[in-house]
């Protein structure tokens, strides 16, 4: 990807360092007042209601929100939001480490701006597809990491991608027009950053599939007595 590394030339001296430690720790902080919240019957609503991307609430002036459904934390039990951010952060700190803080910024910033802009075409969003494009980037750049499903059982991450991406495609059939639009514009990083190379792939795969098939006419024809 040439325009990245052009970019990179050009602004890496502004990239965040440690941008996921930055989204977990909001996250965390978020989770924790939420939890507060909910133990305490003085107050009617939680911080994440403050916090989510609602396009006609942000067309009223709550323009924060825009960025704020960032910080939301992916679950309200506390066990699996432990597990969660957890694993999130590893997924993130090992994106860094592999690409540098300038590229892991930018994959970051397209999947941001793309959730956005599905946020608007659909009224509101999540950071879930955000997420997501994460976990999917990981799964391909480390595709023999082992993590215990359902805590005990190993296996490899590239399994949990292919699974993940099946079921982003099931959506993305089954859905409405403004929500397929939607989910590709939300993972547009992903799509930006590795569909060249799946692509490739692709045309590898078929490829090599003609030339087996020639290839096994060829051998059957020699070994054909008929055709001697």
């Amino acid at each position: 990807m040439q325009w990245l590394n052009n970019l990179e030339r050009k602004f890496g001296k502004y990239a965040v360092p440690n941008l996921m430690t930055i989204l977990i720790f909001g996250m965390a902080l978020v989770f924790l007042l939420d939890t507060f919240t909910a133990a305490n019957p003085n107050y009617d609503y939680y911080l994440s209601d403050l916090l989510y991307f609602d396009r006609d609430l942000i067309m009223q002036g709550q323009i924060w929100r825009a960025v704020t459904f960032l910080f939301i934390p992916p679950d309200t039990n506390v066990f699996f939001a432990v597990f969660a951010l957890y694993f999130y952060w590893l997924i993130g700190k090992s994106l860094d480490q592999q690409w540098g803080s300038f590229k892991f910024n930018i994959y970051y910033l397209i999947g941001v701006i793309g959730t956005i802009l599905g946020g608007i075409i659909t009224g509101a969003t999540t950071n879930t597809y955000l997420n997501l494009s994460l976990f999917l980037a990981f799964a391909v750049l480390f595709p023999n990491f082992q993590v215990l499903l359902f805590f005990f059982i190993p296996v490899k991450i590239k399994y949990l991608g292919m699974l993940d991406g099946a079921l982003l495609l099931f959506s993305l059939i089954f859905s409405s027009l403004p929500d397929k639009i939607a989910i590709l514009v939300s993972v547009l990083n992903f799509i930006l950053f590795f569909g060249k190379d799946f692509i490739q792939k692709i045309q590898m795969f078929i490829r090599k599939k003609k030339y087996q098939k020639q290839n096994h006419w060829w051998e059957d024809d020699k070994n054909n007595p008929w055709k001697k």
